[in-house]
This record gives structure tokens, C-alpha cells and sequence, in this order.
């Protein structure tokens, strides 16, 4: 018995999703699955394109023996917390074996250079790091100039550096392959080269587009669900129609703009640098850009600056509907227990789970209102923010009824018995 772990959003679930399943499997030998993958909010700081329980089914019905879900403290975050709690979950199982993730690269070696310099952080890499920073630079693009200058001053040449090291996968294998060490893992990594779409690639590309794509594709038009049909599989398409045919809609940041506004009309600029991922001066800009624009994109954009990027600003406004400010995160942060929810699974998947039971340093969480039986605050807080970014991304939908609300309680793992 060999696992494979994934860690993923599924939003949604397409066909180059199923090329890195199958290939994960044969490139690791690994004949189990385990995904972790993000609840109702996504890295990119969005609510996802639909609920993390129908994407389960998605994963489930392509392919995937367990899906987990990445709670939301992580998963609205920067790319390096969003990978931190991933592997701390796959980690804590006790069960996985492997870890494979796409990368623009496709080459294990070099990102493992680079993850070496970022872990042991030394005084020379702090320096240009620094430098970087008070220059103005958003901190992504600050680090990536910094390990650039950090390789040249140790004459370690790599092919298209910059490259690298700004293209979002390898960003997140770079990631990966840090929280591996700092944890000091026994999880093997493996890597694919990404085919065909970019990651934020904004066109459909055939059979192979990016989620990006897809999302575009769906909100460009009335009919674009069908227009992306040839990029998912089957059963992506049903659960996307009936999702459709449920809600009225798919969801968006858009939905959420009057929330949004809401809340910033409540808090006074002290409230405002309280949030988890702002700094000194930029609560004036959100007031004063909150009050000349209507929509979520013109805000941010009016917001955004070069060290601020527009997608560091949507988590930002994620962060604040749902609560997570600065000393909440930083308590939560810096406990070592999590909790593995299950979202779905199938017979396999059934197997896995008895095998976690015995194995895991966590507690696993099948009947959500079971959270209560653990006897830790900190995890009962971290379970209880995700009730609240549930109950928030269902306020989101059009066809939104107070039916919506508790839905963690009703609604059970999806469960696929015949394989």
C-alpha cells in the first residue's frame, strides 16, 4: 500500500487536474490518493467557483480515494502559509508516502536549490531581501530579485532564474518543498512539468485550459458553462449544473461587494492595520478607494501598488468578512495541532481513513459537530472560523435562503461506495 498526497482547490476540477492525477500515480507508483484541498475560499483570496462539497465530488468522482479539507486560516493565505498547513495535514495522516505537484519547471533539483537558500535564510540572502523591500517592492517580487542576487554571488548558475521563481507553481513547489523540510518530513517529493496551459492563462486552450481560463470562460457569457465542457470531465460538468440549477449562479468576489463595503464602513482606520496582512498607510488608501468605486475590481484596483498586488489585496478583504485579524492568526499560528476534516471518499478512500485513524497526530473529523468532543481551544476556534467562511460563502449566492446557514452540520461527507 503506497499513498499518494495532492494538494489542491479543484475550482474546478478539469481535465488537466485528471493528467496530473494519473501521471502522480505513475510516476510515483503509489496506488491510493489523498488530496488536501481548500474549503470555501481559495489561495487566490476568491471564494471558490462552487461549494467544497461539490468539488469533493468532483475529485472523488475523477479519480481521488480522500479528499481533506485545507481550513480556511490556511488556505486564504499567501502562498507560503496555503502550503504550510497543506503539508502539516498530509504530514500528519501518518500515512503518505509522496507528495506530487505541478511546477512550470518540472525540475525537482533546482527548486530544491532554491527552497535550501529561503529555509536557512542567511544574513547575506536577509540583506538583498531588505533591500528589495524598502525599495518598495511587493514581498513576492522582493524575494525572487533577492534569491537571484543570493545564486549570483555564489556563482550557482540556473537557467532563467527570475523565471522560476515567479511563475505561480513553482512558487508553490518551492513552498512545498520548504514546509517538507521545516517540518522535517519523511513525505517524498515528486514533480510534473505543467503541459499546455499556464496557470493564469485568461483563454480557453482546448481540452487543456487553466482553471483561470475555465472561471473566465463561465462568467464571459450566459451559455459558458457549455463553452468549457470539452475541458472538464463529465462529471465536473454535471456537478457544475446542478450547482448552476441549485444556487442561479456561480460565485465571485463581485458577490460579495456590498459585504465588503459593509465592512469597511464599519472599521475606523485603527481596526483596519489590526487585519493579519496590511501595513502602515494602506487603511487610508482602502477608506478612500472604498468610497470612489462600486465594484470589487475597480476598488482593488484603485488599491493596489507595487508592493501590494491585487491578488494579496483579495485576501486581504477575505481575511476581513471573515474575521482574521492579526493576533487571531498569530495564536493560531503558532500551535502545533491541527485536524483533518474529511469532505469525501471512496472505497479506497474507506481503507485509508481506518489506516489515518491509528496513524494520525491529528484528530479526524467525519460528523462536523464532533469538533466539540476536542478538548483544545485553539483547534475549536480554527473549526469554528470555517463554520463562519461556510455560512459567508453561501451570502454569496443569488438564490442565498437562511437554509444556507449551519450547512457544516447537514451536510455529510460525499461518500462513493463502488470504488
Amino acid at each position: 500500500m503506497k499513498v499518494l498526497g495532492l494538494i489542491t482547490e479543484y475550482n474546478p476540477f478539469h481535465n488537466g487536474h485528471l493528467y496530473h492525477l494519473k501521471k502522480s500515480k505513475e510516476i510515483t507508483d503509489c496506488d491510493y490518493s489523498i488530496c488536501v484541498m481548500s474549503g470555501s475560499f481559495v489561495q487566490r483570496g476568491e471564494p471558490a467557483l462552487v461549494d467544497k462539497w461539490t468539488r469533493a465530488k468532483m475529485a472523488i468522482d475523477s479519480g481521488v480515494d480522500l479528499v481533506i479539507e485545507l481550513p480556511t486560516i490556511y488556505s486564504s493565505q499567501s502562498a507560503e502559509f496555503f502550503a504550510y498547513g497543506a503539508i502539516k495535514i498530509l504530514d500528519g495522516l501518518g500515512i503518505v508516502d509522496c507528495l506530487c505537484f505541478g511546477s512550470e519547471i518540472g525540475n525537482l533539483n533546482e527548486l530544491n536549490i532554491i527552497s535550501n537558500i529561503l529555509v536557512n535564510e542567511t544574513e547575506e540572502f536577509k540583506h538583498f531581501l531588505k533591500k528589495y523591500l524598502t525599495a518598495g517592492y511587493a514581498y513576492p517580487k522582493a524575494r525572487s530579485l533577492a534569491i537571484s542576487d543570493y545564486l549570483k554571488s555564489k556563482n550557482i548558475d540556473l537557467n532563467n532564474i527570475n523565471k522560476i521563481i515567479s511563475s505561480p507553481n513553482n512558487i508553490l513547489a518551492i513552498e512545498y518543498l520548504k514546509a517538507l523540510k521545516k517540518i522535517n518530513s519523511n513525505i517524498k517529493p515528486y514533480t510534473i512539468k505543467r503541459i499546455n496551459a499556464e496557470y493564469n492563462d485568461i483563454n480557453m486552450t482546448g481540452e487543456i485550459s487553466s482553471a483561470t481560463a475555465i472561471r473566465n470562460e463561465i462568467f464571459k457569457t450566459l451559455n459558458g458553462i457549455e463553452n468549457i465542457k470539452s475541458a472538464v470531465p463529465n462529471t465536473t460538468y454535471s456537478h457544475l449544473k446542478d450547482f448552476l440549477n441549485k444556487y442561479g449562479s456561480f460565485n465571485n468576489i463581485e458577490n460579495y461587494a456590498q459585504i465588503i463595503r459593509y465592512h469597511i464602513a464599519r472599521f475606523d482606520k485603527k481596526s483596519l492595520t489590526e487585519l493579519f496582512d496590511i501595513e502602515n498607510g494602506l487603511e487610508n488608501r482602502i477608506l478612500n478607494c472604498i468610497k470612489e468605486n462600486t465594484s470589487i475590481k475597480d476598488t482593488l484596483n484603485c488599491i493596489k501598488t507595487k508592493r501590494y498586488t491585487y491578488t494579496r489585496l483579495q485576501r486581504l478583504l477575505i481575511q476581513m468578512i471573515i474575521g482574521l485579524d492579526k493576533k487571531t492568526l498569530s495564536t493560531l499560528y503558532s500551535q502545533d495541532n491541527l485536524y483533518i476534516r474529511v469532505l469525501g471518499f471512496n472505497q479506497k478512500g474507506k481503507i485509508l481513513l481506518n489506516k489515518a485513524k491509528k496513524k494520525s497526530k491529528f484528530p479526524i473529523i467525519t460528523k462536523f459537530a464532533n469538533y466539540r468532543k476536542i478538548n483544545d481551544n485553539n483547534l475549536n476556534k480554527i473549526i469554528e472560523i470555517e463554520k463562519r467562511a461556510t455560512d459567508i460563502y453561501f451570502l454569496g449566492l443569488p438564490n442565498y435562503n437562511g437554509k444556507n446557514f449551519d450547512l457544516d452540520y447537514l451536510i455529510s461527507p460525499y461518500m462513493k461506495i463502488d470504488g
